[in-house]
């Protein structure tokens, strides 16, 4: 199996379900749901962070990377979360670099809520349609002129770049990530597998 690897960046403060959710899904991904628990997904996954401690994410979880930004190995996909500490975050000059490096390397480049904000620091949605957290739209408006920030959807995508609306939307941005390399059906076994609702629409929620 050619398996496509999945890069997920943690920062200090990054919000847990903004980088659990798409692992979740990613890391349940299969091909033949009969031999679910015999073969392993089809996604690899690395969780990236700028130093090789353990990373604080909102409420107090402690996570340990599976790589640095040094080391990291070359990634097909890019998920960029967000959280409160991307006001930190955006200001960090060799993270922002990384991300516009990598950025402009992957097959895929996603982001979840404020990550989006890391994104277009690293000038990678410039001319191009996005999203954010809802309270954040504002924001992101004043911060990049250049993008064009959709508030009534759920994720947007625009070629190989997916941003998703805030926290759980996540959810729903590697749900669409999975239907592009697999399919849907992969997609909604993935889901069903989850007890989750697979998505239907992509209007915002909120």
């Amino acid at each position: 199996m050619n398996r496509k690897r999945v890069g997920i960046l943690i920062f200090p403060n990054v919000e847990v379900l903004d980088f659990c959710g798409p692992y979740e899904v990613f890391s349940v991904t299969h091909l033949n749901e009969e031999k679910r628990r015999e073969e392993p997904s089809p996604f690899e996954l690395l969780l990236i962070a700028e130093k090789e401690d353990s990373v604080v994410a909102t409420g107090g979880l402690r996570v340990l990377p599976d790589c640095t930004l040094v080391n990291c190995p070359s990634l097909d996909i890019l998920v960029v979360p967000g959280g409160w500490g991307t006001r930190r975050e955006i200001d960090n000059a060799s993270l922002i670099d990384w991300i516009a490096e990598r950025g402009n390397q992957v097959e895929t480049l996603t982001s979840v809520c404020t990550g989006a904000i890391l994104l277009g620091r690293a000038g990678l949605l410039d001319g191009r349609r996005a999203t954010t957290h809802w309270r954040s739209l504002d924001w992101m408006r004043e911060l990049f002129p250049r993008v064009t920030v959709e508030d009534q959807l759920h994720v947007v995508e625009d070629g190989h770049v997916l941003t998703s609306a805030g926290i759980s939307a996540g959810i729903d941005m590697a749900l669409r990530v999975v239907a592009r390399y697999f399919g849907e059906a992969v997609a909604r076994n993935t889901a069903r597998y989850m007890e989750y609702a697979f998505p239907e629409d992509n209007a915002r929620r909120v």
